[in-house]
This record gives structure tokens, C-alpha cells and sequence, in this order.
């Protein structure tokens, strides 16, 4: 059942898109190549159980805890919302 001047399922395309966008932009933060054995941040040692379980990582768990808060931060739904577009 679509509502005004759009069409049946645009809010769940709009739903999917924005899933897609995360997903790709989460893939593309994700580490490749070797992981470094100190974190480029600190220094501190990166613990090797880090670096099994995550290849390519670059970080400690500290300094890669306030990356991930930043991001969280600065993720902006740019589709809008069904909400935003109501007003």
C-alpha cells in the first residue's frame, strides 16, 4: 500500500539501500595486508590473539575502541528517514 506520491515498497528500497551503504562502507574500513605486530597509533604491542582474529589489523583495542566511536559519530543517513520525510 503506498501512501502519497510513492510507489509500493519505496520506504523498504530506501530501508535496503541504506543496509547496503553499511555494510559496503564497514567492508571497506575492514584491515588487508599484515598485521602489525605495534599499533601505528600508541606503540603499545598489538596482542597476537588481535592479530589472528584480525587480519591486517593496524590498531590496539584502545586506539581502534576510539576510531569506532568517531565513525559511529559521523554516520549520517543521507536517504533521510521515513520520519524526515513526513515533516
Amino acid at each position: 500500500m503506498a501512501g502519497g506520491w510513492t510507489r509500493d515498497g519505496a520506504v523498504q528500497d530506501q530501508i535496503d539501500d541504506t543496509v547496503k551503504d553499511a555494510v559496503a562502507a564497514a567492508r571497506q574500513r575492514l584491515p588487508k595486508g599484515e598485521s602489525a605486530s605495534h599499533c601505528d597509533e600508541c606503540g603499545e604491542p598489538v596482542p597476537e590473539g588481535r592479530r589472528k582474529a584480525v587480519p591486517g589489523v593496524r590498531t590496539c583495542v584502545a586506539c581502534q575502541s576510539g576510531h569506532d566511536r568517531e565513525v559511529r559519530h559521523s554516520t549520517i543517513n543521507r536517504r533521510g528517514s521515513k520520519e524526515s520525510q513526513l515533516r
